[in-house]
């Protein structure tokens, strides 16, 4: 997910592992310059039920594309899903965001990986200076729901430098909590469950990740939302 940074290396000597992993942060870093509608931490975390109801929603999409039925979507089925949706990347554009996604390498998308896909699509599309610029995937629901994600993203990278630093998560919960002394440990659990691969800095799938895990959606999520449909 991205280099290890050495002892005494200042986090700006960071460098993407891969071309979409750079093609992210540079997408990341314009909707920066934008700005962030959050006024604080807390106000994220009031959103978490809403997102959850609507990220829930994708699961008929999900079901939809998982042409065997066995719960998770291969590349095929994929390529598939982005031809329907009327999403314009190529094969290879679509290969790497499969590798990127599926985190147990099993060379199947389960629900919440799936999630971060179309979350990192709704980024990359919605770049002014990408070849996609300004189309869309045909969910506004969904992608209002992407919006609030990437939104909250902004909010936390306060250098507007593509990532989250674990300096950066304290400011962000110290903004909400300040004068608790718990603030700080509070930070630093959120970050932990964010910096997968421990290096130090948080991209925005990581980010994706750990936050459906805090809306309780995980890979085998399979059979309660159906109540629902």
């Amino acid at each position: 997910m991205g280099g290890v940074l050495q002892k005494g290396e200042s986090p700006k000597a960071y460098l993407p592992e891969t071309k979409l992993e750079a093609k992210i942060i540079g997408a990341m870093q314009r909707r920066e310059s934008e700005g962030s509608s959050a006024k604080s931490f807390n106000s994220i975390i009031l959103k978490f039920p809403k997102i959850d109801e609507n990220l829930r929603k994708c699961k008929a999409i999900f079901q939809e594309f998982d042409m065997d039925g066995n719960g998770a979507i291969d590349p095929q089925e994929l390529k598939q899903c982005f031809r329907k949706l009327e999403i314009s990347f190529s094969d290879e554009e679509i290969n790497d965001l499969f590798e990127a996604c599926d985190i147990n390498d099993d060379m199947g998308m389960k629900f919440n990986e799936f999630i971060v896909l179309l979350c990192l699509v709704y980024l990359l599309k919605n770049d002014p200076a990408a070849e996609h610029a300004k189309s869309r995937i045909g969910l506004p629901n969904l992608e209002a729901t992407f919006e609030t994600l990437v939104d909250a993203f902004v909010f936390l990278d306060k250098n507007k430098d593509g990532q989250v630093s674990k300096n950066e998560m304290v400011e962000a919960i110290n903004e909400t909590t300040s004068g608790e002394r718990s603030s700080g440990r509070i930070a630093m659990k959120r970050f932990e469950e964010m910096d997968w691969d421990k290096n130090g800095m948080v991209n925005f799938k990581e980010f994706l990740f750990a936050f459906t895990r805090w809306v309780g959606i995980e890979d085998n999520d399979d059979d309660d939302d159906d109540e629902g449909a």
